[in-house]
């Protein structure tokens, strides 16, 4: 067989393998291996590793494009000096994921404009890193969807699809009040994830005023038995970024 239809071969092998960075690199790592006099043992160990790199680089960005952040925030770029109310040792842990393998939540509490979402997106963020499956939802939106799925009776695919996730974050509990139905909803989308998905609630709202959202007294207190039983709570009661923001431009013109 020629050269040029062994290296045609080759590519066609490669693709139909799934291995694009063996095919990118196979020349380039060979003269290095040459040059080095390695063997083909590590020449293969070269490629192999350079595949599992690439490979798991290209599943943590589909993880972060499934996640549907509105923003991409990370941990980096948050200012704790800013919102000193805010539990940075316990964030600091949260990063780790290891709540996630308890099954253990994790609820935002505090005034709007705190970083609260900054905050949920960043653990969002880490946990795609991690390999966890994850996706953002602010808690209205996902209420559309609910009521949608149920009038076009869809509602147990799109419960396969939450209960496949390992992380879901809901932002802005509170900002809008739910029918009925939309609160009933929510709680079983919480009730299915007791003790199998972990959530991540951002709220605006105490818990003694989110019967003010849900309606009902009774399905309150049942959401929140099962959201807090194995919680970690932060508080970010500072002064909204916004507003600190929009006062400095003030002064400096």
């Amino acid at each position: 067989m020629s050269q040029d239809a062994s290296t045609l071969l080759l590519a066609h092998h490669l693709k139909a393998l799934k291995l694009p960075t063996f095919l990118r690199d196979y020349t380039s790592v060979a003269a290095t291996c040459s040059q080095e006099r390695s063997s083909y043992p590590q020449y293969l160990l070269h490629l192999a590793e350079r595949e599992l790199i690439d490979r798991e680089r290209r599943a943590t960005e589909r993880r972060i494009r499934e996640a549907a952040f509105p923003v991409l925030k990370t941990i980096e770029t948050f200012d704790f000096t800013a919102q000193l109310s805010i539990n940075e040792p316990l964030v600091r842990e949260l990063l780790r994921g290891e709540y996630m393998a308890k099954r253990e939540n994790v609820l935002l509490v505090g005034n709007p404009g705190t970083g609260k979402t900054h905050l949920a997106t960043a653990l969002g963020f880490a946990a795609c890193t991690q390999g966890k499956r994850v996706r953002f939802l602010t808690t209205t939106g996902l209420v559309t969807q609910l009521l949608e799925a149920r009038d076009s009776r869809t509602l147990q695919r799109l419960h396969k699809q939450l209960e496949r996730l390992d992380l879901l974050l809901l932002d802005e509990l509170g900002y809008v009040p739910f029918s009925k139905a939309g609160a009933e909803l929510l709680f079983e989308v919480v009730s299915r994830a007791y003790e199998r998905t972990s959530l991540l609630v951002t709220t605006n709202l105490p818990f003694a005023q989110w019967t003010e959202v849900l309606g009902s007294e009774r399905l309150t207190g049942a959401l929140l038995d099962r959201l807090t039983h194995r919680v970690h709570i932060l508080e970010a009661n500072g002064q909204s970024y916004r507003l600190q923001d929009a006062k400095g431009r003030l002064k400096r013109k």
